[in-house]
Protein backbone atom coordinates (compact mmCIF):
# COMPACT_ATOMS: atom_id res chain seq x y z
CA UNK A 1 0.00 0.00 0.00
CA UNK A 2 1.20 3.55 -0.51
CA UNK A 3 1.17 5.40 2.55
CA UNK A 4 3.20 8.90 2.46
CA UNK A 5 2.04 9.37 5.96
CA UNK A 6 3.45 12.53 7.97
CA UNK A 7 5.61 13.27 4.70
CA UNK A 8 6.05 15.99 2.89
CA UNK A 9 5.61 16.26 -0.81
CA UNK A 10 6.76 19.49 -3.30
CA UNK A 11 4.40 19.65 -6.54
CA UNK A 12 5.20 22.35 -9.21
CA UNK A 13 2.02 23.66 -11.35
CA UNK A 14 -0.10 22.38 -8.77
CA UNK A 15 -3.48 24.44 -9.85
CA UNK A 16 -3.22 22.94 -13.48
CA UNK A 17 -5.79 19.71 -14.43
CA UNK A 18 -2.49 17.36 -13.86
CA UNK A 19 -1.36 19.38 -10.45
CA UNK A 20 -5.35 18.90 -9.10
CA UNK A 21 -5.09 14.85 -9.53
CA UNK A 22 -1.64 15.17 -8.12
CA UNK A 23 -2.52 16.78 -4.86
CA UNK A 24 -5.89 15.17 -4.38
CA UNK A 25 -3.65 11.51 -5.18
CA UNK A 26 -1.08 12.45 -2.49
CA UNK A 27 -3.41 14.00 0.10
CA UNK A 28 -5.41 10.41 -0.28
CA UNK A 29 -1.67 8.82 0.89
CA UNK A 30 -1.43 11.28 4.30
CA UNK A 31 1.14 13.13 2.00
CA UNK A 32 1.33 17.03 3.37
CA UNK A 33 1.45 19.12 0.39
CA UNK A 34 3.61 22.08 -0.41
CA UNK A 35 1.89 23.61 -3.42
CA UNK A 36 4.05 25.47 -6.13
CA UNK A 37 2.44 27.53 -9.06
CA UNK A 38 2.41 31.04 -10.58
CA UNK A 39 0.99 34.32 -8.83
CA UNK A 40 -2.71 34.45 -8.61
CA UNK A 41 -3.37 30.58 -9.02
CA UNK A 42 -6.38 29.24 -7.64
CA UNK A 43 -5.93 27.22 -4.49
CA UNK A 44 -9.10 26.93 -3.34
CA UNK A 45 -10.52 23.89 -2.30
CA UNK A 46 -6.91 22.02 -2.95
CA UNK A 47 -5.83 19.95 0.52
CA UNK A 48 -2.55 22.06 0.58
CA UNK A 49 -0.57 22.84 3.63
CA UNK A 50 1.73 25.38 2.22
CA UNK A 51 1.41 27.38 -0.82
CA UNK A 52 4.40 29.33 -2.62
CA UNK A 53 2.62 31.64 -5.67
CA UNK A 54 5.70 33.21 -7.58
CA UNK A 55 7.27 32.15 -11.37
CA UNK A 56 9.40 29.24 -11.18
CA UNK A 57 12.06 30.90 -14.12
CA UNK A 58 12.63 33.35 -11.23
CA UNK A 59 16.20 32.32 -9.64
CA UNK A 60 15.55 34.38 -6.47
CA UNK A 61 12.16 33.58 -5.99
CA UNK A 62 12.58 29.80 -6.62
CA UNK A 63 15.95 29.96 -3.81
CA UNK A 64 13.67 31.76 -1.02
CA UNK A 65 10.52 29.05 -1.45
CA UNK A 66 12.68 26.29 -1.09
CA UNK A 67 14.76 27.67 1.50
CA UNK A 68 11.22 28.69 3.35
CA UNK A 69 10.00 24.79 2.46
CA UNK A 70 12.86 23.37 4.34
CA UNK A 71 13.78 26.22 7.47
CA UNK A 72 13.12 24.30 10.61
CA UNK A 73 11.14 21.34 8.38
CA UNK A 74 12.07 18.03 7.57
CA UNK A 75 12.76 17.82 4.00
CA UNK A 76 10.16 16.53 1.50
CA UNK A 77 10.13 13.32 0.33
CA UNK A 78 9.08 13.42 -2.77
CA UNK A 79 9.49 16.47 -5.48
CA UNK A 80 7.29 16.62 -8.12
CA UNK A 81 7.79 18.93 -11.20
CA UNK A 82 4.96 18.79 -13.09
CA UNK A 83 4.63 23.04 -14.12
CA UNK A 84 4.88 23.28 -18.05
CA UNK A 85 3.68 25.17 -20.88
CA UNK A 86 3.64 25.22 -24.66
CA UNK A 87 2.28 26.70 -27.52
CA UNK A 88 5.02 26.90 -30.37
CA UNK A 89 3.04 24.06 -32.59
CA UNK A 90 5.50 23.74 -35.44
CA UNK A 91 9.21 25.08 -36.11
CA UNK A 92 7.70 28.08 -37.82
CA UNK A 93 5.92 29.29 -34.63
CA UNK A 94 9.58 28.98 -33.03
CA UNK A 95 10.55 33.21 -32.44
CA UNK A 96 13.25 33.39 -30.21
CA UNK A 97 10.84 34.44 -27.34
CA UNK A 98 9.07 31.47 -27.62
CA UNK A 99 12.31 29.23 -27.53
CA UNK A 100 13.72 31.14 -24.81
CA UNK A 101 10.04 30.46 -22.76
CA UNK A 102 9.46 26.95 -23.54
CA UNK A 103 13.03 25.82 -22.18
CA UNK A 104 13.19 28.22 -19.34
CA UNK A 105 9.18 27.18 -18.05
CA UNK A 106 9.83 23.13 -19.39
CA UNK A 107 13.19 22.36 -18.66
CA UNK A 108 15.44 25.15 -17.44
CA UNK A 109 13.43 25.81 -13.61
CA UNK A 110 12.46 22.07 -13.41
CA UNK A 111 16.19 21.07 -13.44
CA UNK A 112 16.86 24.50 -11.43
CA UNK A 113 14.52 23.53 -8.45
CA UNK A 114 15.73 20.23 -8.28
CA UNK A 115 18.91 20.96 -8.12
CA UNK A 116 18.31 23.18 -5.15
CA UNK A 117 16.38 20.46 -3.34
CA UNK A 118 19.11 18.42 -3.96
CA UNK A 119 21.63 19.19 -0.87
CA UNK A 120 18.70 19.20 1.66
CA UNK A 121 17.40 16.07 0.27
CA UNK A 122 21.02 14.10 0.04
CA UNK A 123 21.64 11.14 2.73
CA UNK A 124 17.94 11.52 3.80
CA UNK A 125 16.00 9.62 1.06
CA UNK A 126 13.57 10.94 -1.31
CA UNK A 127 12.79 10.77 -4.74
CA UNK A 128 11.90 13.06 -8.12
CA UNK A 129 9.48 12.24 -10.55
CA UNK A 130 9.44 14.35 -13.58
CA UNK A 131 6.16 14.80 -15.95
CA UNK A 132 7.88 15.39 -19.09
CA UNK A 133 5.46 13.86 -22.47
CA UNK A 134 5.72 11.53 -25.07
CA UNK A 135 6.93 14.50 -27.24
CA UNK A 136 9.89 14.28 -25.31
CA UNK A 137 10.10 10.18 -26.95
CA UNK A 138 9.29 11.08 -30.47
CA UNK A 139 7.88 14.02 -32.75
CA UNK A 140 4.32 15.28 -32.43
CA UNK A 141 4.83 19.09 -33.03
CA UNK A 142 5.63 21.64 -30.40
CA UNK A 143 9.22 21.19 -30.64
CA UNK A 144 10.79 24.06 -27.96
CA UNK A 145 8.58 21.94 -25.66
CA UNK A 146 9.40 18.72 -26.83
CA UNK A 147 12.95 19.33 -26.89
CA UNK A 148 12.60 21.08 -23.33
CA UNK A 149 10.80 17.98 -21.97
CA UNK A 150 13.45 15.21 -23.25
CA UNK A 151 15.91 17.58 -21.47
CA UNK A 152 13.97 16.53 -18.61
CA UNK A 153 14.83 13.02 -18.96
CA UNK A 154 18.57 13.71 -19.09
CA UNK A 155 18.23 15.23 -15.83
CA UNK A 156 16.20 12.48 -14.31
CA UNK A 157 19.02 10.41 -15.43
CA UNK A 158 22.29 12.47 -14.25
CA UNK A 159 20.40 12.27 -10.78
CA UNK A 160 19.38 8.86 -10.48
CA UNK A 161 23.15 8.07 -11.75
CA UNK A 162 24.96 10.75 -9.52
CA UNK A 163 22.81 10.58 -6.43
CA UNK A 164 21.51 6.72 -5.79
CA UNK A 165 24.67 6.49 -3.80
CA UNK A 166 22.88 9.46 -1.65
CA UNK A 167 19.37 7.48 -1.07
CA UNK A 168 17.75 9.47 -3.63
CA UNK A 169 15.68 8.32 -6.97
CA UNK A 170 14.76 9.79 -9.38
CA UNK A 171 12.14 9.07 -12.72
CA UNK A 172 9.98 10.39 -15.12
CA UNK A 173 6.92 10.02 -16.55
CA UNK A 174 5.81 10.49 -19.98
CA UNK A 175 1.92 11.13 -20.38
CA UNK A 176 0.62 11.21 -24.04
CA UNK A 177 -2.26 13.61 -24.47
CA UNK A 178 -4.40 14.84 -21.41
CA UNK A 179 -6.96 17.13 -21.90
CA UNK A 180 -6.43 19.47 -19.83
CA UNK A 181 -7.12 23.48 -19.69
CA UNK A 182 -4.09 23.62 -21.79
CA UNK A 183 -5.91 22.55 -24.71
CA UNK A 184 -8.52 25.40 -24.47
CA UNK A 185 -6.88 26.93 -27.38
CA UNK A 186 -6.82 24.19 -29.79
CA UNK A 187 -10.24 23.19 -29.14
CA UNK A 188 -11.18 26.71 -29.95
CA UNK A 189 -10.01 26.41 -33.00
CA UNK A 190 -11.46 22.67 -33.82
CA UNK A 191 -14.01 21.62 -31.12
CA UNK A 192 -13.71 18.01 -32.58
CA UNK A 193 -9.80 17.74 -32.73
CA UNK A 194 -9.76 15.77 -29.41
CA UNK A 195 -12.44 13.13 -30.62
CA UNK A 196 -10.29 13.08 -34.29
CA UNK A 197 -7.08 12.53 -32.22
CA UNK A 198 -8.63 9.86 -29.97
CA UNK A 199 -8.11 7.17 -32.97
CA UNK A 200 -4.74 7.38 -32.81
CA UNK A 201 -4.73 5.76 -28.85
CA UNK A 202 -4.70 2.09 -28.97
CA UNK A 203 -6.97 2.80 -25.84
CA UNK A 204 -9.27 4.38 -27.93
CA UNK A 205 -9.29 7.57 -25.58
CA UNK A 206 -6.90 10.23 -24.23
CA UNK A 207 -4.89 9.87 -20.68
CA UNK A 208 -6.55 10.86 -17.95
CA UNK A 209 -4.63 13.01 -15.41
CA UNK A 210 -5.65 10.87 -12.19
CA UNK A 211 -3.58 8.27 -14.11
CA UNK A 212 -0.33 10.37 -14.21
CA UNK A 213 -0.88 11.20 -10.69
CA UNK A 214 -0.95 7.56 -9.56
CA UNK A 215 2.01 6.75 -11.53
CA UNK A 216 3.67 9.05 -9.46
CA UNK A 217 2.74 8.26 -6.23
CA UNK A 218 3.64 4.88 -6.98
CA UNK A 219 7.11 6.05 -8.39
CA UNK A 220 7.62 8.28 -5.39
CA UNK A 221 6.57 5.60 -2.81
CA UNK A 222 8.71 2.72 -1.48
CA UNK A 223 6.88 0.58 -3.49
CA UNK A 224 9.13 1.66 -6.64
CA UNK A 225 12.43 1.06 -4.44
CA UNK A 226 14.46 -0.63 -6.76
CA UNK A 227 13.40 2.41 -9.98
CA UNK A 228 15.48 4.75 -10.75
CA UNK A 229 16.66 6.96 -13.49
CA UNK A 230 13.34 5.23 -15.61
CA UNK A 231 10.84 6.76 -18.01
CA UNK A 232 7.48 5.54 -17.66
CA UNK A 233 5.01 5.83 -20.49
CA UNK A 234 1.28 6.81 -19.58
CA UNK A 235 0.15 7.22 -22.99
CA UNK A 236 -3.13 5.04 -23.76
CA UNK A 237 -1.02 2.94 -25.58
CA UNK A 238 0.27 5.55 -27.94
CA UNK A 239 3.98 4.72 -27.73
CA UNK A 240 3.29 0.97 -28.71
CA UNK A 241 2.80 1.44 -31.93
CA UNK A 242 1.52 3.44 -35.23
CA UNK A 243 -2.54 3.01 -35.48
CA UNK A 244 -3.01 5.06 -38.49
CA UNK A 245 -0.32 2.93 -40.14
CA UNK A 246 -1.88 -0.70 -38.82
CA UNK A 247 -5.73 0.56 -39.84
CA UNK A 248 -4.05 1.52 -43.34
CA UNK A 249 -2.18 -2.24 -43.96
CA UNK A 250 -5.91 -3.83 -42.26
CA UNK A 251 -7.83 -2.45 -44.44
CA UNK A 252 -6.81 -4.13 -47.80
Amino acid sequence: MIDFSGQRVVITGATGGVGRALIETFHTYGAEIIGYDVAGADFDGLPVKHIYQFDLTDKAALQNAMRDTCTDRPPPAAVISNAGWTRAETLNDVTPEAFEKELNVNFKAAAELAHAFLPIMRDKGGAFVFISSVNALTHFGNPAYAAAKAGLLAWSRAIATEEGCSGIRSNAIAPGSILTPNWAHRLAVDPNLADRLKNLYPLGRFVLPEEVAQTAAFLASPLAGGITGATIPVDAGLMAGNMPFLNEIASL
